[in-house]
């Protein structure tokens, strides 16, 4: 039976940078066993997210792992909410909790200086304990990222991730429209309870930013997709740091695999996730999502060292082990090496932009490119594949 890993860089593509030459991070990166895929594999270009739909990591990823966006998505959070064990019923709104430092009006840390679990769930009970309801209900997640859950609630405010306005004023983005009113209360009640906590006093006597507020975004209600097994015919699961990614694993009944010290940022345990990859594929899985949530991090911090390093790690600590055991596997082994969606250093954020891809097969080599990077593949952008979701059905050379 054919083995198939989809190996994922979260928001690895890039714009040329004047700081590093006009090259990309991925450019600038060293990265010889994706230059390998390259040169033995089928390149191309893929739009993960279709026109008008946000481009965030909820649609991309969907639209990856082969289910049209336009059909499925509901909202980020309900992803979510599914990955944490959440139950929604069809009236609730899951938004996305995030906790953020604000200084002064602006956004300064949409992570809260990336704030350990431990604290963030300390911080997040106290929340729920003062503000809880029977409308509202707040459960930590991981790191900055968690849920508010508004029982009987209406999705309609309009909101923005945070991610999108670092270093901005932060009043023309709160909620605005119907239910607006009751997600500014909220955020602002949230400033005075987290103004003394003792997490936050013992983080600025270690020198480390404070949650200061909670930024509620992402909303919808539980969304129904189908069983990946029986749309794609292969048994499935998703290695990922991430809850929005595992969240839509579960939805799709695919395993999602938990790695310990998994983090979704640039200090992850990337040999434990290629291992546990390896581990499902050995025993008896057929396919498998390896998601990486790092080169994101660091587009959104601005900070193209740190892209570099993350893609560099992929590349070294990944997809080299990957590699040396797949060719050594007498059942055909396929690779798909992509990133979701661009996060452009220049603009710390997500960009709709299409997204290069390779596919490898161990039993098939083709006349490939020179490389995997923006500048080698920029030829082939003219072949973009349209419509993301198909890109998936050629990869796993679907029939049905």
């Amino acid at each position: 039976m054919p083995k198939y890993l989809v190996l994922l860089g979260d928001g690895m593509a890039d714009e040329p940078l004047s700081t590093l030459g006009g090259r990309t991070p991925l450019e600038a990166a060293s990265t010889p066993n994706m230059d390998a895929l390259a040169k033995s594999g089928v390149c191309g270009w893929v739009r993960t997210v279709p026109p008008g739909m946000p481009p965030g990591s909820d649609v991309a990823n969907l639209s990856v792992l082969g289910f049209d966006p336009n059909r499925y998505y509901t909202g980020r959070a309900p992803l979510e909410a599914a990955s944490m064990g959440i139950e929604l019923s069809p009236q609730d709104v899951a938004y996305r909790c995030n906790l953020v430092a604000i200084k002064n009006g602006v956004m300064v840390d949409y992570s809260a200086g990336h704030i350990t679990s431990e604290e963030a769930r300390q911080l997040i009970e106290t929340l729920n304990d003062a503000l809880g309801n029977g409308a509202f209900h707040f459960y930590p997640g991981v790191s900055y990222r968690h849920l508010m859950v508004w029982r009987g609630g209406r999705e309609t405010p309009q909101t923005t991730p945070p991610h999108d306005i670092s270093g901005q004023p932060i009043e023309p983005y709160l909620p605005t429209g119907d239910g607006a009113e009751e997600l500014r209360h909220l955020m602002q009640s949230s400033i005075e309870l987290l103004a003394h906590h003792p997490v936050n006093e013992r983080r600025i006597m270690e020198g480390k930013r404070p949650a200061t507020m909670i930024w509620l975004w992402g909303q919808g209600k539980r969304p129904v997709l189908p069983s990946f097994r029986e749309t794609y015919g292969v048994e499935g699961a998703v290695v990922s740091a991430v809850d929005l990614v595992r969240g839509i694993a579960v939805l799709l009944g695919m395993e999602p695999i938990q790695v310990p010290g998994a983090t979704g940022y640039l200090d992850t345990n990337y040999e434990g996730k290629g291992q546990a990859a390896m581990d499902f594929l050995r025993s008896s899985g057929d396919f498998v999502y390896l998601h990486i949530e790092a080169p994101d991090e660091a587009g959104h911090q601005g900070d193209e060292k740190a892209k570099i390093r993350a893609i560099e790690d992929i590349d070294a600590r990944v997809l080299s082990t990957i590699l040396r055991e797949a060719q050594r596997w007498e059942a055909p082994f396929n690779i798909l090496l992509l990133c979701d969606h661009p996060t452009p250093i220049s603009i710390k954020t997500h960009s709709p932009d299409p997204v290069p891809f390779v596919i490898w097969r161990s039993n098939r080599e083709q006349l490939g490119e020179s490389g995997y990077n923006e500048a080698a593949l920029a030829h082939l952008k003219p072949y973009t594949i349209q419509q993301g979701h198909r890109l998936m059905s050629l990869f796993l050379e679907h029939k049905g």
